[in-house]
């Protein structure tokens, strides 16, 4: 790739500009590209794919653009080629690391998941629309062989064989990680149902959903899977229905206590990563008892849910990520700024 020079104001006016690209989508192109989507990976649905774009364009605001950047010095002299390998759990779970390195002033070259093409493709094709130097600082690589750096997101055995590969390389390696939630029993039904969309948005799969939930010993139970109700629409997905079936059956197998909603299955864990369609709960004694609990999950866990002290998002806000919230807790654009 040939460097292009694009100023910090012009980079942020073109993810501006993307934005406003994608509040103004039509309903007819979205079903479209949901659909290629969709037949590319079935866990993308309409519904999900609304949700990621909502959540970008959420991020793209112009100026939370230019206060978070305003944090960095983002002119490099001699500008890197960044490979990004990215993850297709949940649509456009890359976008933040695509937007990051280009708002650096570094070229981009992204290895994408073959789970999730058709609307990063689309994304990048936009950003030419609107600015045709991009076609000179984004590409799509079969192989990352000749890049300056490296941020690559994968499984924690994946990330294994990324640190040898890539270990002389200046590089992000990100593993695998989960959500959880904090409650105290006294949630409104409002917080209940948000803590149901954080637990439930893009079925479960992404490292910001909620995959647990700490309770303080005398919760109520019904009353928060009463609370839940609202979201048995999940069970219309065959994948996510075939997931609760099959684990609705190994407990009743193995005579596990648990909880059934008939769409979502919660189980009493110490474990921190769920199934889909199950969720795990653990009960914590006092505040020094649950400090300990999240102190003891600290590396695996993205974000914690809740009204409490220790909580980091808001209930029903884990898929929104503010632009500095960083996966893994790795400031990216610190990194890309010292590559200079």
């Amino acid at each position: 790739m040939g460097y292009t020079k694009m100023g910090i104001d012009q980079r942020i006016q073109l993810f501006s500009g993307l934005r406003t690209r994608i509040q103004n989508i039509s309903t007819i192109e979205l079903e479209e590209l949901a659909r290629k989507a969709g037949n590319e990976n079935s866990w993308f649905t309409e519904e999900s794919v609304k949700k990621a774009f909502q959540g970008i364009s959420d991020l793209l605001e112009s100026k939370k653009l230019k206060s978070w950047c305003n944090d960095y010095k983002l002119a490099p002299s001699t500008p890197k080629t960044v490979g990004v390998v990215m993850a297709g759990n949940i649509p456009l779970v890359g976008f933040h690391d695509l937007m990051t390195v280009v708002l650096s002033g570094h070229q981009l070259a992204i290895k994408p998941s073959s789970n999730d093409t058709v609307l990063l493709k689309w994304v990048v094709e936009e950003l030419k629309e609107l600015e045709p130097a991009i076609n000179h600082i984004i590409s799509f690589e079969d192989r990352l062989n000749d890049v300056d750096a490296i941020i690559a997101t994968g499984s924690d055995n994946s990330a294994r064989y990324f640190e040898y590969y890539f270990a002389k390389k200046p590089h992000i390696i990100r593993k695998n990680r989960t959500s959880c939630a904090i409650l105290s029993g006294n949630e409104s039904g409002n917080d209940i149902a948000n803590i149901g969309s954080d637990i439930l948005t893009y079925y479960g799969l992404g490292c910001r959903n909620v995959s647990k939930v700490y309770i303080p010993r005398d919760f109520d139970m019904v009353r928060f899977l009463d609370g839940l109700k609202s979201f048995e629409t999940v069970m219309d997905h065959h994948k996510y229905n075939n997931n609760y079936d099959y684990n609705k059956s190994i407990y009743l197998i193995n005579g596990d206590a648990h909880f059934d909603t008939g769409f979502l299955l919660i189980k009493e864990s110490v474990e921190l990563v769920s199934p889909i369609s199950v969720i795990y709960y653990e009960h914590y004694n006092s505040e020094k008892h649950l400090k300990e609990l999240m102190l003891s999950n600290e590396e695996k866990t993205q974000c914690i849910t809740g009204k409490h002290k220790l909580a980091t998002v808001d209930f029903g806000q884990a898929q929104f990520p503010q632009v500095s919230d960083y996966a893994d807790g790795v400031d990216t654009m610190k990194f890309l700024e010292q590559l200079n």
